[in-house]
Formats: C-alpha cells, sequence, structure tokens
C-alpha cells in the first residue's frame, strides 16, 4: 500500500512541483505553489461532496419532509392538547433531524479527504523544510514545518473557491442546488 502511495506521489510529482517554480523569491513560491496544491485539494474535495450529495438526495429530501411532517402534526397535537401525540410526533421529528444532521456532517467531513494526501506529498518535497518565525511564536519555537503553513493557505484557498463557486461552471450549479436545498429545509 505505501509503496502504491509513493508511486501515486512520484506521478503527481511533476504536475505540482510545477506551481512551485513559478516565482524566483523561495517564500512567495513556496507559498504560492502551497495555495495551488490547497486549492486542487479544495476542488477535489468540492467534487467529491457534490457527487455524494447528488447520490444522496432523495434520502436528505425524504429526511426534511419526514421532518417537516413530523414536526407540523407535533404542533397540531400539541395545540390539541395531545400531550401523548406530540411527544412521540416530536421525538419522530427529532431523530429524522438527528439522521439529517448526521448525514450532512458526513458529507462535510467528505470535504477534507484530500488534505492527508497534499500533506503526504508536501512531506515528500518539504520535510526537511523549516521557516522562521517571529516574536510572539518565537517564545514557543524557532521555526516551523511545512504542515504548519499549509493550513492557514488551504483555509485562504477555501475562502477564495466560496466566492467564486457561484461563477465556474460545474459548481454555480452545485451552488444553485445547495441554496435551493437550504431554502427547503429552512
Amino acid at each position: 500500500m505505501i509503496n502504491t502511495i509513493n508511486q501515486f506521489y512520484t506521478l503527481i510529482d511533476p504536475g505540482l512541483i510545477f506551481f512551485y517554480r513559478l516565482m524566483d523569491t523561495p517564500v512567495l513560491a513556496y507559498l504560492l505553489g502551497t495555495f495551488f496544491l490547497s486549492m486542487i485539494a479544495v476542488i477535489i474535495g468540492e467534487l467529491t461532496v457534490s457527487i455524494a450529495l447528488k447520490a444522496n438526495m432523495s434520502y436528505l429530501t425524504g429526511l426534511s419532509s419526514r421532518m417537516t411532517q413530523k414536526e407540523n402534526l407535533a404542533i397540531q397535537a400539541y395545540n390539541d392538547g395531545d400531550m401523548k401525540g406530540y411527544k412521540a410526533l416530536n421525538k419522530q421529528a427529532t431523530d429524522a433531524w438527528g439522521k439529517k444532521f448526521f448525514a450532512m456532517m458526513g458529507h462535510s467531513a467528505a470535504i477534507l479527504w484530500p488534505i492527508p494526501f497534499a500533506l503526504g506529498w508536501m512531506q515528500t518535497r518539504f520535510a526537511g523544510v523549516d521557516f522562521a518565525i517571529s516574536f510572539p511564536f518565537s517564545l514557543v519555537t524557532d521555526s516551523v514545518g511545512y504542515t504548519f503553513s499549509f493550513f492557514p493557505v488551504y483555509v485562504l484557498a477555501r475562502i477564495v473557491f466560496g466566492k467564486i463557486r457561484p461563477f465556474l461552471p460545474y459548481f454555480s450549479n452545485v451552488h444553485k442546488q445547495l441554496l435551493k436545498a437550504s431554502e427547503g429545509a429552512a
């Protein structure tokens, strides 16, 4: 398995290292390359979650419908003074909400799966590289490695992607579907 992963890193290395060679200043080249690597990880994660959401949309829609139906029936039972019916229906609505909540949490986690592979590739290139840091962080340590610098750049890539998603051909449709689904759930 490890040999297969190393072969994968060797295969993708020429394409990824290209982004790290776009600038002459080493720190800027590193940050730009890491941004492109992060953006690739973001796009792969977003593609994965969009496919998962499309595959599970009928299930999620059914949970939303069940939740709304049971919630409305629970309110009606409460207004009619049927506390036993209210509690039973409210429990069913809460169960449906919990199932949808945890399904959506699973989908959200699916966005992150490319990160370990990006960091794994970075390890093959930047394992021995340390970045000096300044005060007040220097009170704790003098330098940090590639992992420390990756995560803020990844967050920036997620923010940038979130801003441009509505204008990207495939992702604009996904964005519209997510907005529609969130309006239907509200």
